[in-house]
């Protein structure tokens, strides 16, 4: 760990405290939107997809910025300094139109701030430890999603259930973010003049070529697989867990992911991709058939502790793999298009998921899941026969 650049070690921080910003109030915003705006499953499944989708739709747009100012601070900090002054629309909304409004301009905030920022870690980390670089960043995130449900839940059984109470806590961490990514992370500068150019020309999508698209599919159908996480909540509160400790499941999750982000983006830097990516999906079709099987506290557990296993294992991997297959260059709108088209799959993910919901039942939405990893599984065999047959000849 040692090697790994203090740039990186400070953009995990950042995300850290951003994350537990986030987290305190996302953790709790489905059963605020259920139990106290009578929101539907399928109208969560419908703010969750459009806010998640445009947090990944907008990285298109500001890693294309990113490459063609030849900067990548500025864009994130802009990034961070809007999600964190969003915070308390959360605390003011009463109705379902202000919770998704509240919803979209915290995740444009996201969107214009990962593209840059993964950029920045790759840009400034050797590539041969890259996946420890982007294991690091992620487990110091995912430190955040787990201890911002947790003072959630101290503060919800402190403050007898005031959801708005800990939402306006929740804005203390966000601007906390902001300073550290201010005053400390400094842009390395370049060896010569940056002469600005489209990164999004015809010339230049062509040098991304098809080992960097190939990636990007992966990437789109690992999203169809795994739909949102407010879903896991709402499993939760099912099984009849007090409202005030359900966000202990999300805390449960992003403890077990924070703890293997690190370990196998490592290992990502001396093994086969394919091979992680395979097992990833095979734990994630263990979560959703146990996530089916009943709503019981111990068998939700179980499943979204098998949920954060998944997460520790890809989402690194792909944040890597993208930066192997991409010019220095390009790399923020190669970012910017792998999220765009995970968002297109998210959006497309939540909304299915919060439909077979309402209309099926919990249990059938899972056992979808598990059939998106299945064809997922498909997709990577095919590849991978592939590369065999490439290899032989």
């Amino acid at each position: 760990m040692s090697l790994i650049p203090g740039g990186v070690w400070v953009l995990g921080l950042v995300s850290l405290l951003m994350d537990v910003s986030s987290e305190m109030i996302h953790s709790l915003l489905p059963l605020y939107m259920v139990t106290v705006l009578g929101i539907s499953a399928l109208m969560v499944g419908v703010i969750e997809g459009i806010a998640e989708s445009t947090a990944l739709l907008v990285k298109v747009f500001s890693g294309a910025l990113s490459d063609y100012l030849g900067k990548r601070k500025g864009l994130a900090l802009f990034g961070y300094a809007l999600g964190a002054l969003t915070k308390p629309m959360f605390a003011l909304a009463s109705t379902a139109g202000m919770v998704l409004a509240a919803r979209f301009l915290d995740r444009v905030g996201k969107g214009v701030r990962g593209a840059p920022r993964d950029a920045l870690i790759a840009d400034i980390t050797p590539a041969a430890i890259r996946g420890a670089a982007f294991g690091l960043r992620q487990s110091l995130d995912t430190v955040g999603a787990f201890l911002g449900p947790l003072i959630g839940v101290g503060l919800m059984l402190l403050w007898a259930n005031d959801f708005r109470a800990v939402f306006w806590v929740a804005v203390i961490p966000g601007l906390l973010a902001v300073a550290l990514l201010l005053f400390g992370v400094h842009e390395r500068k370049r060896a010569e003049a940056h002469q600005p150019v489209n990164p999004v020309s015809r010339a230049n999508l062509q040098r991304l070529g098809n080992a960097y698209w190939w990636v990007v599919g992966i990437g789109a159908m690992f999203t169809l697989a795994r739909f949102s996480e407010a879903f896991l909540v709402l499993r939760a509160a099912q099984g009849g867990i007090p409202v005030a400790l359900v966000p202990l499941v999300m805390v449960a999750m992003n403890l077990i992911y924070a703890a293997l982000a690190y370990p196998f983006g490592k290992l990502s830097d001396s093994i086969s991709h394919t091979s992680l990516l395979v097992l990833g999906l095979v734990v994630l079709i263990a979560a959703d058939l146990v996530l089916s099987a009943n709503d019981h506290w111990t068998t939700v557990l179980l499943g979204v502790a098998l949920w954060g296993v998944h997460m520790g294992i890809t989402q690194g991997l792909l944040a890597r793999m993208v930066a192997d297959v991409t010019p220095a260059d390009l790399r923020g709108t190669a970012y910017g298009f792998f999220n765009l088209i995970s968002g297109l799959a998210m959006l497309i993910a939540s909304v299915l998921a919060g439909l077979l919901w309402d209309k099926l039942g919990a249990s059938f939405t899972f056992y979808a899941g598990a059939g998106f990893c299945v064809f997922t599984l498909v997709g990577l065999w095919v590849r991978l026969k592939r590369e065999q047959a490439l290899h032989a000849e």
